[in-house]
C-alpha cells in the first residue's frame, strides 16, 4: 500500500478561542494548542506541507471581526511556518476557497485536520473532504469544542466534543491522538479506520471481526 500524500490543514486557531468570547473548554485550551502546535513541528520535519486557515467576519461582528484582536492567528501558529493560508468565511474551509485546487495541484490524498471547533469548522471541513474524495485524519487532542444551550437543549463542551468524534470515526475519519498520528508519521502509515456498522455491533455488545 502507497503511504499517504499528507496535508496538515490547521483551522482557526485564533486568539478568539483562547482570551476571546468563544473560550475552547474541551478539551482544555493549553492542551490542544500545544498539540497543535507538536503537530505543525512534526509536519514540518516530515516535509507534509501545512495549510493555515483564518475565519473572518465583518467589523462590527461580535466575534472574528477583520483586524480585531480576536480575529488574529494565535501565537502558537502564527510563529510557526506553512506553506499555504487561506481566509474563509463559510465553516468548511473547502467552501469559496482555493482549498480544493491547492490540494489537487500538490497531489494529496490524505487531509489531517486539527483547529477549532470540532463539531463546526473540523466537522464541515471533514465531510465536505471525504466528499471530494479525500482520506481525512482528525487529531482529537488538537482540537475542541464550547458548550451550546438554545431551544434543542444544552451540551457541554465535553459531550459535543466526544460525540463528534465518535461520529467521526465512524465513517468521516480516521480519529487519533497527537502522538499516534506522529507514530503514523514518522512509519508513512495510514491511521486505522472504522466504519458505521462495525462502531454499532460494538455499542450493542456484539463481536465484530478485526
Amino acid at each position: 500500500m502507497l503511504a499517504p500524500r499528507r496535508a496538515l490543514l490547521v483551522i482557526d486557531v485564533q486568539n478568539e478561542y483562547v482570551t476571546g468570547n468563544l473560550p475552547i473548554e474541551f478539551p482544555d485550551i493549553r492542551h490542544s494548542l500545544t498539540n497543535i502546535g507538536r503537530a505543525m513541528d512534526a509536519a514540518t520535519f516530515s516535509g507534509v506541507p501545512i495549510i493555515v486557515v483564518q475565519n473572518t467576519l465583518p467589523a462590527g461582528a461580535p466575534v472574528f471581526a477583520k483586524g480585531s484582536p480576536g480575529w488574529e492567528l494565535h501565537p502558537s501558529v502564527s510563529s510557526r511556518p506553512y506553506s499555504h493560508y487561506i481566509e474563509k468565511i463559510m465553516p468548511s474551509a473547502f467552501a469559496g476557497t482555493d482549498l480544493a485546487e491547492w490540494l489537487n495541484r500538490n497531489v494529496i490524498d490524505t487531509l489531517v485536520v486539527v483547529g477549532y471547533m470540532t463539531h463546526n469548522c473540523d466537522d464541515s471541513t471533514i465531510k465536505h473532504a471525504l466528499h471530494a474524495g479525500l482520506a481525512v485524519e482528525f487529531l482529537t487532542d488538537a482540537a475542541g469544542s464550547l458548550p451550546y444551550e438554545n431551544h434543542a437543549g444544552r451540551a457541554t463542551a465535553e459531550e459535543i466534543h466526544r460525540v463528534f468524534t465518535v461520529v467521526m470515526h465512524s465513517r468521516f475519519a480516521a480519529v487519533a491522538t497527537t502522538d499516534e498520528w506522529i507514530t503514523a508519521l514518522q512509519t508513512d502509515e495510514a491511521l486505522p479506520r472504522d466504519n458505521i456498522y462495525g462502531s454499532n455491533q460494538r455499542a450493542r455488545g456484539m463481536r465484530v471481526a478485526s
